[in-house]
């Protein structure tokens, strides 16, 4: 999805969208409703997560959370996208689905609408996941992880947790790795 003009004008210089790697070169709602060019986030490793406020992985929160406070000094942003694609376990609306967050996790990372994320109903940045990687959130909290380049990008399963060992090597050798 192509940056509106107007919208452009007023978040990202058009030098810094012709950079914006095309896998992010999305604009999403936030989750308090607000414009959110991805773009902003170019040069950041990111770890983008389907959620769900009612799923058995749930206090996978904490553990995004406590990645966020980590490493974002050094270049990590987690970036959450709740969806009720699976087992219906985001009924709510972003009012509530932000309340649960903030009350129950103490999240400060971006989270986004509530959006579609699986096959037919994906958002689009999903859908970009989805064809770079050939791999799809199966369940919630699914992890997709991004490198600096907005190029390289890792896929983890839902029982993938924040601190498997895995997930944390994958995000130190990028945050290591030089801004392009």
């Amino acid at each position: 999805m192509r940056i509106p003009a107007l919208l452009l004008a007023a978040s990202i210089s058009a030098p810094a969208l012709a950079a914006c790697p095309p896998l992010i070169n999305h604009t999403l709602p936030s989750l308090a409703d607000q414009v959110t060019p991805l773009c902003q986030f170019e040069g950041k490793v990111l770890l983008v997560v389907n959620t769900a406020s009612q799923c058995g992985y749930t206090p996978q929160y904490e553990g995004l959370e406590t990645l966020y406070r980590r490493y974002r000094d050094r270049g990590l942003v987690v970036l959450g996208f709740p969806a009720n694609d699976f087992g219906g376990q985001e009924p709510g609306g972003n009012r509530e689905i932000a309340k649960f967050c903030e009350v129950n996790y103490g999240v400060s990372f971006p989270m986004f609408a509530k959006s579609g994320v699986s096959a037919g109903n994906a958002n689009p940045l999903y859908a970009t996941l989805a064809a770079k990687t050939g791999e799809r959130p199966r369940w919630n909290f699914h992890k997709y992880l991004i490198d600096r380049s907005g190029e390289k990008v890792l896929s983890f399963g839902s029982g993938v947790t924040p601190g498997d060992s895995k997930l944390v090597g994958e995000i130190e050798r990028m945050l290591s790795e030089r801004k392009p």
